[in-house]
């Protein structure tokens, strides 16, 4: 992708993130199958810390309990990390779930 992603919301980094440790496989467009360790996510993107392969613009498909399969792109890289950007954001309700599948330890959860 010369121009990278053309996505409307461009910062939500304020956004606020939950601890996961959750091992993904997801679909890249030149990669094939990537397994990458999402270990933060919000209803706005999540970031991986084993995500040296991608840049900048990158697009894969990954599936997320409870939504299923999602369009997310690499917004920023740094060292081995990578913040993604959900192509939609996903709603308030469908996050609780899945915030409650991925990080089953009421303990790390975020009050609501």
């Amino acid at each position: 992708m010369a121009g990278g992603a053309n996505l409307s919301v461009t910062d939500l980094r304020r956004a606020a993130r939950h601890p996961v440790d959750f091992p993904a496989i997801v679909e890249h467009f030149s990669h094939g199958d990537l397994h990458l360790h999402i270990c933060n996510l919000s209803a706005h993107g999540f970031m991986v810390d084993d995500g040296a392969k991608l840049t900048r613009g990158d697009r894969v498909i990954l599936r997320l309990p409870v939504v299923g399969r999602i369009e997310a792109y690499v917004i920023w890289t740094r060292d081995a990390r990578a913040g993604f950007q959900f192509e939609r954001i996903i709603r308030l309700d469908d996050f609780v779930a899945i915030i409650d599948q991925l990080q089953p330890n009421p303990r790390l959860r975020r009050s609501r």
